[in-house]
């Protein structure tokens, strides 16, 4: 199995610059390249990666995507003085030449090959290209908003060609539309394009009316070109996950692609003169998380945009250390989408229903009245201040953002992070060592004398069966590895799920932690308390609960999960995911009890996805002695890429209706699950 995180760089690409003044243009300095790499060298995170040397794509590479006039132009500046630089710079939008710029341009294309094959071939698992100029406005015949050639594109082009890849997801979340991309690809059903944008009804470059969400692809293409338009500035973190919650990820786990490629600006980071959004760089890991479990994990991020270098140096850091499977950093703040994200959400969902069977039980219709067109900006300034004054404006404000990712960040970037899973001895020793992931931490579990002296003060009405009791050992054992901080996750094997957990849960307040997600799947009697909101439930199970019903710390999710379809993927990303990043835990306890509700791959999936909360911090109290299962979790755990478990499919009315109605019941708790204005906000 591949492993490792491919990191290319290469310092020649900063000797593309500016030579001339032009206000639109100076902002794509050199720096925005050596100051991302010199920040990943501050947090040691260089000589954790492979390194990948760069190399210059062909022109038989580049004409992949571009026509042979546009070749041409470009190769023809590397002769010409500053004045005709200038001069042919004209004739494109934003856009600068520089005798460099051709063999910059080429070492970035070359750049986002070399990463392509090193995923594809096995010698990494994913990785990450620093590169200028960026790519994904550049179109066949024209250079665009910075961008000469289209790297993303070219990528995606050279991998179907090499690779014979029939699904590539491209998600760019840089706060420009990569019309670029959409443009050569909206015909083709082998790409699904997926841009977030900051847009406000086409006042926002590009301002393309192709740019809006009814720009859903041409021809056999229609469905796989996903625009998802900001109304507004100041989208957050949460607004940002409700898009990959609610749009993005169902779709691309039915789309189930073989390679993910990120048009990675960073420009929709907090800061940035751009974007004017408020996302802090945490936020990046969570995405790129996401995004590592598809396609078995083929990632490769190609840097696009970012003009705030502070804002883009440490985003681009967690996401290198998201890549490199560090635990993902807890996020703050809020989790609620702003009205306007709802809206924007909304009418993508709508304008994709024909193509999507995840969707095909969506009632929700086009929102048209939205909250942002009463309040447009206007398009001229009404009192202009002058160059001198704007330099100090900005200024000033920079200055701002960088006092605050300096605090910020020193609370989100740990430098050595700790082991990642253990499992005790007993349990290791009872399966085949060599299922298991060679880098499982092992530990010798608690015999019944220390359990007994542990739990005898504050638990003895939990522990009242021997069978209990000696349950017990390999469940704190590993809790207290989580506890310390020695450990991120760990798998305890016990007859009496339950019961531990609840040990469990009760040593974790006493321990100080205050916010803990408690899963349970399959049918095991609940018995923490959740009363006081130190403890929030999720029971999946097979069939109703007698007695139970679902209210804001306590829900029961009734699913079934056939042996031949797996639809889980559309209740974690729709309703447990919301609920939990609305919650933000800061500990994640997973019980699976005897007659489960859901087949391997949806626990897996769910361990998977949820490792992005709590610093990564996961109890697994596995009741069920099914060795392929515990092989599982332990792999999902440890950070190994998702196995394949077949195409997943979209779930029944019947499902979609109970998820519909408990996100009715519980949105205004957890706010997180609104995804349409009629859902109440």
């Amino acid at each position: 199995m591949a492993s490792g995180t491919a990191l290319i760089y290469d310092e020649a690409m900063t000797r593309h610059k500016l030579l001339w003044n032009d206000p639109v243009c100076d902002i794509e300095v050199p720096e925005r390249l050596s100051a991302s790499y010199e920040q990943l060298q501050r947090y040691h995170l260089v000589e954790r990666c492979v390194p990948v040397p760069a190399r210059e794509g062909s022109e038989e590479e580049i004409l992949l995507v571009h026509s042979s006039e546009h070749l041409e132009v470009a190769k023809s500046t590397q002769t010409m003085n500053e004045e005709e630089l200038k001069r042919i710079s004209g004739n494109y939008d934003a856009f600068f030449f520089h005798p460099n710029t051709y063999h910059c341009a080429r070492l970035a294309v070359g750049a986002a090959l070399q990463l392509v094959d090193s995923v594809m071939s096995g010698k990494v698992c994913n990785g990450m290209a620093l590169v200028r100029p960026p790519g994904h406005h550049s179109q066949r015949n024209a250079a665009n908003g910075f961008c000469l050639f289209n790297n993303v594109a070219i990528a995606a082009e050279y991998a179907k060609l090499k690779y014979g890849l029939k699904r590539i997801l491209i998600v760019d979340w840089d706060v420009h539309h990569g019309q670029g991309i959409q443009y050569i690809f909206e015909e083709d059903p082998s790409v699904l394009y997926f841009s977030w944008h900051r847009y406000e009804h086409q006042k926002f470059w590009p301002s393309l009316k192709e740019s809006d969400y009814d720009a859903v692809g041409l021809g056999k293409g229609k469905g796989f070109n996903i625009n998802l338009p900001w109304n507004k500035v100041g989208m957050g973190n949460s607004d940002y996950l409700a898009a990959f919650f609610h749009v993005l990820l169902p779709v691309a786990f039915e789309f189930d692609p073989e390679l993910v490629l990120v048009s990675s600006g960073y420009d929709s980071g907090i800061g940035d003169p751009e974007g004017q959004m408020n996302a802090t760089p945490e936020v990046f890991a969570h995405l790129t998380h996401f995004l590592m479990h598809l396609a078995h994990g083929k990632l490769c991020v190609i840097l696009e945009g970012g003009y705030h270098l502070k804002s883009l140096s440490e985003s681009v850091c967690t996401t290198v250390k998201t890549l490199l499977r560090d635990p993902v950093p807890q996020l703050t703040g809020e989790m609620a989408p702003c009205l306007s994200a709802i809206e924007s959400i909304q009418n993508v969902r709508a304008a994709h229903k024909p193509y999507w069977k995840w969707l095909m039980y969506e009632d929700t219709p086009f929102l048209y009245n939205l909250s942002t067109k009463s309040d447009l900006p206007g398009t001229a300034d009404t009192n202009p201040s002058t160059d001198d004054e704007a330099k100090i404006t900005d200024s000033k404000e920079t200055d701002k953002i960088e006092r605050f990712l300096e605090s910020h960040m020193k609370n989100v970037i740990f430098p050595d992070p700790p082991i990642k899973t253990a499992i005790t001895a007993g349990l290791k020793a009872s399966a085949d060592l060599n299922t298991f992931p060679v880098h499982l931490h092992v530990v010798e579990e608690m015999d019944k004398n220390e359990v007994k002296a542990l739990v005898s003060d504050f638990h003895p009405d939990l522990v009242k069966a021997n069978k209990t009791l000696l349950s017990l050992g390999s469940t704190l054992t590993i809790l207290d590895k989580i506890l310390k901080k020695e450990v991120c996750n760990g798998i305890a094997e016990s007859p009496a799920a339950s019961a531990s957990v609840a040990v469990a849960l009760r040593r974790s307040l006493h321990f100080g932690f205050q916010r803990m997600l408690c899963i349970f799947v399959g049918d095991m009697h609940i018995i923490p308390n959740t009363e006081d909101g130190k403890v929030l439930v999720i029971h999946v199970c097979k069939n109703e609960q007698p007695g139970k019903s679902s209210s804001k710390h306590y829900i029961v999710l009734n699913w079934k999960e056939d042996a031949d379809r797996n639809d889980f993927y559309s209740a974690v990303l729709g309703f447990i995911l919301p609920i939990a990043y609305s919650y933000q835990p800061n500990l994640i306890v997973i019980a699976i009890g005897p007659n489960r509700s859901l087949g391997i791959s949806g626990i897996s999936l769910l361990f998977g996805l949820l490792q992005g909360l709590a610093e990564s911090r996961i109890l697994a109290v596995i009741e069920d002695t099914d060795i392929n299962l515990m092989q599982s979790v332990a792999k999902t755990l440890a950070g190994a890429s998702m196995p394949h478990f077949g195409v997943h499919v979209p779930p029944t009315q019947e499902k979609v209706n109970q998820i519909k109605m408990l996100r009715k019941q519980l949105q205004q708790d957890w706010k997180m699950l609104q995804c349409s204005v009629n859902d109440g906000i």
